[in-house]
């Protein structure tokens, strides 16, 4: 089977596409707006991603598969929010790209905070659009930690297929946790070897009142709370004490020792990211803010992986 020609938008350091890589397709496209994420992207990847606003491209190339991880924060579950906000509708340029393209199939991922609540107007906005540019689509709300991520990290998926082609996709079932008799990977799955104190590659100020307004600590054994692109809000490593609630929104560690913040690189294993995998432009808190804002490789992976028959 010839490899599967692919767009991708929004791509960032390339999460996604390193999935794709991993399932055999072909970017004959890429494009971010950071010049960071794209000379990330291109140190592990290649040189098929262009940096620059989306808003400025008319043309693409032809392809079969479209995917997209456009940035909403204005829906996000976490950090700030302002639904006002421009960025939450580049969802329009993508479907541009779709009518432009007109591919098989597409792929989108995005926060799940729309998908609830007042939010779920963007959701059907993106939805409607998607289906009159001639899709049948289907969302689902997705846990990274159910598809070998060590990271509970929930995410909406929307997917759409051609309507001419007779092909009903199905989201991809739960590979780990409950019901599936296999554990979800666990920190220590992914840390264990890493350095324990790598000065220089992790915040360490103080823990402000708003960090310690909740539990941001999980044990070896378990996932790791959701990563996210500030380095002052990263989750705890485990090897820091447990914390205990003393207060509402009021944590505290319950026993004195070493405390630290996450380290750039034990959030790229944390978000699925191999270890060969290159981070080495920008500053500190750039290659935090290209690996909390990057699709998880192995949830990603599963989500194209259900379109197999498709091609």
């Amino acid at each position: 089977m010839r490899p599967v020609r692919t767009i991708s938008l929004f791509s960032g350091c390339g999460g996604s596409d390193l999935a794709l890589a991993d399932l055999g397709h072909q970017v004959v496209w890429a494009n971010d707006i950071s010049q960071l994420a794209c000379k990330t992207y291109e140190d592990n990847l290649g040189p098929v991603v262009e940096a620059g606003d989306i808003a400025e491209f008319q043309t693409f190339p032809n392809a079969d598969f479209l995917v997209g991880c456009y940035p909403c924060q204005g829906f996000t579950q976490g950090g700030r929010r302002n639904a006002a906000d421009s960025i939450n509708y580049l969802y329009q340029h993508f479907d541009r790209a779709l009518r432009v393209v007109h591919p098989k199939a597409f792929v989108v991922e995005n926060v799940n905070g729309m998908a609830y609540g007042d939010n779920r107007q963007l959701l059907n906005n993106q939805i409607r659009r998607y289906r009159l540019a001639g899709y049948r689509v289907s969302w689902q709300v997705l846990n990274a930690q159910d598809y070998g991520v060590a990271q509970n990290r929930r995410r909406v998926f929307i997917v759409g297929i051609r309507s001419d082609l007779d092909f009903a996709y199905t989201f991809p079932a739960p590979l780990r946790g409950a019901n599936t008799g296999v554990r979800p990977v666990s920190q220590w799955d992914v840390l264990r070897g890493m350095p324990e104190w790598p000065v220089g590659d992790f915040d360490n100020e103080p823990f402000h009142w708003y960090y310690l307004s909740r539990n941001r600590r999980r044990d070896w054994d378990e996932p790791s709370s959701c990563i996210v692109g500030h380095w002052r809000h990263v989750p705890l490593h485990p090897m820091s004490p447990p914390l205990r609630r003393i207060d509402t929104d009021r944590w505290q560690f319950a026993s004195d020792g070493p405390a630290r913040r996450l380290a750039y690189l034990e959030c790229a294993a944390l978000q699925g990211f191999p270890r060969e995998f290159r981070f080495q432009r920008g500053s500190v808190r750039d290659r935090f803010q290209m690996i909390g804002n990057a699709v998880p490789p192995p949830l990603f992976k599963a989500v194209v992986s259900a379109l197999h028959g498709l091609w």
